[in-house]
């Protein structure tokens, strides 16, 4: 169980009313990953971190943490977690909070009253310790929710739309735990709506649609050569753009602005001199990579929100 993934499914199924909201998961994530789990809302996201967690239970397949059944209540001492929609105790105060979930811990007082602190100083909580929680913003209580999450020093942490209350600041702060927590061998499960967090803090990320996993990549495999360029131009006819197709995909004309897909830099100017073979004035060229909203929308599709 020692050197086990910390999360590992084969062909994990929940079904609810004869209609399969996950289908197939089987997935391995490694110690000290940041993975990142994607997909439109309805893509069967929160169903999967359930059934990871043993909140509901897997209508076929199976899985394990750290080498354990789903259902090992022993297993739950080596994780952390933080619900999308979590509903905290309102009327205790920050400190008290943390002690209480120190308590279900069964962490040493003598140990969490020491650890309480760091802890709120980490998510910029410090003046707040007394404060009840019915006073926090949204934002706030998020980020105690964090803290929560990582009070037993977890070995792996599941964050559900962690970053999804917070102001850019606190976005920061979110990440830089998370990179800490990386970097000290503590694997993190992460589902984010916010793409742009996913892109600095992932290794690796899963695209989830209709229940189904339909791709699994490193972050820099994803990236890697994949190139969106526009170009202002005129003179463009259906048949030169049609020729692009040799070198280029996700082909779309606006006026006098083309934009295009391209794997690699090698091919762009073997497009330039295409065009100006075929009488076509080229104003500019812009290549950039793609970002990973871009691939997003073009591994899931654009319908439905994160």
């Amino acid at each position: 169980m020692g050197s086990a993934p910390p999360i590992q499914t084969f062909s994990l199924c929940k079904e609810y009313g004869g209609k399969l909201a996950v289908k197939d998961l089987t997935l391995t994530i490694e110690r000290g990953e940041v993975f990142g789990f994607l997909g439109p809302n309805g893509a069967g996201k929160t169903t999967s971190v359930k059934m990871l967690l043993n909140l509901i239970a897997p209508t076929s397949g199976e899985g394990s943490l750290f080498g354990a059944p789903l259902d090992n209540v022993n297993i739950r001492t080596k994780i952390g977690f933080l619900p999308e929609h979590f509903r905290f105790h309102g009327w205790l105060r920050a400190n008290e909070f943390l002690l209480l979930h120190s308590d279900l811990y069964r962490i040493p007082r003598d140990v969490s009253k020491a650890r309480i602190p760091e802890l709120l100083d980490l998510v910029g909580l410090s003046r707040h310790a007394d404060k009840k929680l019915n006073t926090f913003s949204k934002g706030m209580l998020q980020r105690i929710g964090l803290a929560q999450s990582i009070l037993n020093n977890p070995e792996l942490v599941i964050l559900d739309e962690p970053t999804s209350g917070l102001d850019p600041v606190g976005r920061r702060l979110v990440r830089d735990i998370i990179k800490e927590l990386s970097q000290r061998s503590t694997t993190v499960f992460l589902n984010s709506h916010f793409l742009s967090e996913v892109e600095v803090t992932c290794n690796r990320v899963a695209f989830i649609k209709s229940g189904e996993i339909v791709k699994i990549s490193n972050l820099n495999d994803l990236f890697e050569g994949t190139l969106q360029v526009e170009l202002k131009a005129t003179n463009l006819n259906p048949e030169t753009i049609s020729g692009l197709s040799q070198w280029c995909t996700d082909i779309h004309l606006e006026g006098s602005r083309l934009t295009f897909q391209v794997i690699g830099e090698s091919k762009l100017p073997l497009i330039n001199r295409y065009l100006v073979e075929n009488d076509v004035e080229v104003f500019s060229l812009k290549p950039q990579q793609l970002s990973l909203e871009d691939l997003f929308i073009q591994i899931v599709g654009s319908e439905g929100e994160l």
